[in-house]
């Protein structure tokens, strides 16, 4: 299996393949590489609708070149137990990150999501974040404020008066019932519009189809989150009473 960078090639047959359709694992295995590598380029270099082979070639040269200052200065992968390979969870870790940007987070805030999810734990203080990180404690502290504001992360103190930051499968619930909270608000102010701009016009009735979809996207979601919460948590309880 070949092992590196990508060459300039396997990019072009790498935004080929996204042409095509192909889904990141196939491109993945006509180039013997990795899946993790292909999403990691694609997420990182505009995304599968503006991933270029030229354009990511050149900024991977260009990061290369910025990071030789830090490798100079023996920046190493976090030790890891368990036996894994320290620097694949390190690019696992890039991947994450490079997701959870594309989905809206900023870089740092994704960076410590990934940092917290990749632990065994799912738990790290902020002195413990930014030394993973190698960012100031201001950075982390700023990270984790507008995560815990979006109810992405959780605060608690351990017994030493610590703040601890947490990542748990109930976050996720909450989200999801988070989300169809923000759906049902903009569906009520659709619906007032429609008053507002008289019944069978053609915009009233365009507000009118949005509330009609948010409100059956939103009724989905809370009973899709309410089932999966049931199976996964009584999952967990099942294994841990074996």
């Amino acid at each position: 299996m070949p092992g590196g960078r990508l060459t300039q090639q396997e990019r072009q047959q790498i935004a080929l393949g996204l042409a095509d359709g192909l889904a990141y694992a196939e491109i993945a295995r006509r180039l013997e590489r990795p899946t993790s590598t292909i999403t990691r380029e694609v997420m990182r270099n505009g995304g599968p609708t503006s991933y270029r082979a030229d354009l990511a070639h050149r900024a991977t040269e260009r990061r290369a070149q910025r990071r030789t200052p830090a490798a100079a200065k023996g920046s190493q992968a976090v030790p890891q137990p368990h036996g894994r390979d320290a620097e694949a969870v390190r690019a696992y870790e890039e991947t994450l990150t490079t997701v959870l940007m594309h989905s809206g987070l900023p870089k740092m805030m994704a960076r410590v999501m990934a940092c917290l999810y990749t632990t065994d734990a799912g738990s790290l203080t902020a002195a413990e974040l930014a030394q993973r990180l190698q960012v100031s404690p201001a950075s982390v502290s700023k990270a984790v404020t507008f995560l815990s504001t979006m109810e992405l992360v959780r605060r608690e103190r351990d017994e030493r008066r610590r703040e601890r930051y947490f990542v748990d499968d109930d976050l996720w619930y909450q989200s999801m019932i988070r989300s169809a909270r923000d759906n049902n608000t903009f569906s009520t102010a659709a619906r007032e519009g429609v008053a507002v701009l008289g019944a069978g016009t053609p915009a009233a009735n365009r507000l009118e189809n949005v509330a009609r979809f948010l409100d059956f996207i939103s009724e989905s979601l809370l009973r899709a989150a309410e089932q999966a919460r049931e199976v996964l948590y009584t999952k967990a309880e099942d294994d841990e009473s074996r």
